[in-house]
């Protein structure tokens, strides 16, 4: 796949670095290795170091700090990309955030607060950086977001991050209609699980792990390079006429009915 994706000339900027485990990683490494320039964010001081040396590994490649709940680091970041870069054809949005106190236990327990924190980083923050990234991409533009399963079906321990992720997903919907007529498509791919930092906060991991290689029709998990390799089609002119769509990189678990 990567021989046919030609990235040559495009610039990316990717959001949620946090370490080799990332899926922000994996797909960093696909735009790459299309050709892409690429812009990584990490979220802050205390992930640059790990980051940067990730970063190293993809000549060419910039590193950048921003907190996407933050509006003005979002509008600090990217004036940095306008006189950096000029301009931006895509955007991956890798970015998920709930308090661990409202991801375990039972739902009806979700806090006031951990319901907005999970949707205020999760979900808005893919319309705070889209306006922002909008006036960018003058050529058109393709935004990415990572979703899971989860929005759609109750998964266990997964609670108030479920109901972000489908939040997330008529997100990109309304995003995809609001900046169509900008020629910048706005689409979502579901993961399969994947050990992640993120990923720790959901209880019983190692369970939801097992149960999707035991139960998908490809009898594995997905991994961080197979994300990244459908990032990189949704980043190129191959897939220009889709916008608004969730595609599911989960080895086809989500077809199975039990």
């Amino acid at each position: 796949m990567a021989d046919l994706i030609n990235l040559a000339g495009k610039t990316a900027i990717v959001f949620g670095l946090a370490n080799k485990r990332s899926i922000a990683w994996g797909i960093a490494q696909k735009l790459h290795e299309g050709g892409a320039k690429l812009a990584i964010c990490y979220q802050n001081e205390r992930m640059k170091a790990e980051a940067h040396g990730l970063i190293e590994e993809l000549p060419g490649a910039e590193g950048f700090q921003c907190d996407v709940s933050s509006d003005g680091e979002i509008a600090t970041l990217f004036a940095q990309l306008k006189e950096r870069y000029g301009k931006l054809d895509v955007l991956v949005h890798a970015v998920a955030f709930a308090p661990a106190e409202d991801m375990h236990g039972d739902f009806v327990n979700t806090s006031r607060e951990g319901f907005r924190i999970a949707h205020d980083v999760s979900v808005y923050s893919l319309i705070a950086v889209s306006r922002a990234a909008a006036p960018l991409m003058t050529d058109g533009g393709s935004i990415i977001t990572l979703t899971y399963y989860g929005a759609e079906k109750v998964v266990p321990h997964y609670n108030v991050m479920g109901v972000a992720k489908a939040a997330l997903e008529a997100t990109v919907r309304y995003l995809s209609s609001s900046l169509g007529p900008q020629k910048i498509r706005v689409n979502a791919i579901s993961a399969g699980p994947i050990k992640t930092l993120a990923a720790r906060g959901v209880g019983q991991l190692g369970d939801m792990l097992r149960m999707h290689a035991e139960k998908s029709p490809l009898r594995k998990n997905v991994d961080q390079l197979e994300v990244g390799g459908t990032a990189a089609f949704l980043a190129s002119d191959l897939s220009g006429a889709i916008t608004g769509d969730t595609i599911y990189v989960d080895c086809g678990y989500n077809i199975m009915g039990f």
